[in-house]
């Protein structure tokens, strides 16, 4: 695997992982307690973070 494509695999696994995070963290009362605005730009965000994460998935799988 050439240097570049095991930077994409390594920055996926770190993307994955802040998306497990912040999913958890959606479930919370802390977030529950944020304004209206906040939590739709927090969902905004989950959702930027899974299609970026779905992106690097299909540049993972043309990889191999």
């Amino acid at each position: 695997m050439e240097a570049y494509q095991t930077r994409v695999v390594e920055e996926k696994a770190a993307l994955d992982e802040k998306i497990e995070k912040l999913k958890a963290f959606l479930e919370t009362e802390r977030f529950c307690a944020l304004d209206e605005a906040e939590r739709e730009r927090m969902d905004r965000q989950l959702f930027a973070m899974q299609e970026y994460s779905s992106i690097l998935a299909d540049r993972i799988a043309y990889f191999k």
